[in-house]
């Protein structure tokens, strides 16, 4: 079932449930689903949303949540944070399943070991490589933030 299909049935779901919070990061969703089917990058690709950009989009809608958490808890807003982070965990349902810091950290040593890596200079080569393997399975915040420690070393 693609995305669009599971997110308009769970939309349903929500509504006879009367689940307004989920209902409205399902609506977020589709939103930017629609919205992406729209874009030339698709228009390409003979109207086909691929994998890889249901992906990229859910990522896309998780990172904005979190940060207008962070946002709203430096305001002392912590009314809206709790909203959007309730968000961001409904649109999480959608990513693969995530890895933790041990599982990113120990895959980060193999690469760094294939790459041949030995200092801060080498985290491009290192980061280009993690991003391909760990895509929707990571934070990139988090890997980049273990790639430097690991190569600081």
């Amino acid at each position: 079932m693609s995305l669009e299909n599971q997110i308009n049935a769970d939309i349903k779901q929500a509504m006879l449930a009367k689940k307004k919070e989920e209902l409205e990061a399902l609506r977020a969703i589709k939103s930017a689903v629609l919205l992406l089917k729209t874009s030339p990058e698709v228009n390409a690709n003979n109207g086909e949303i691929s994998d890889a950009m249901e992906l990229s989009l859910l990522q896309k809608l998780v990172k904005q949540r979190r940060e207008a958490a962070d946002i709203y808890v430096q305001q002392g807003r912590q009314d809206l944070a709790d909203v959007e982070m309730g968000q961001a965990e409904v649109i999480s349902r959608y990513l693969p399943k995530q890895m933790d810091r041990g599982e990113v950290e120990a895959l980060l040593r193999e690469i760094i070991a294939e790459v041949g890596a030995t200092s801060p200079k080498d985290m491009g080569k290192v980061m280009g490589i993690a991003t391909k393997r760990l895509a929707g399975k990571a934070d990139n915040k988090m890997v980049s933030e273990i790639v430097k420690a690991l190569l600081m070393q």
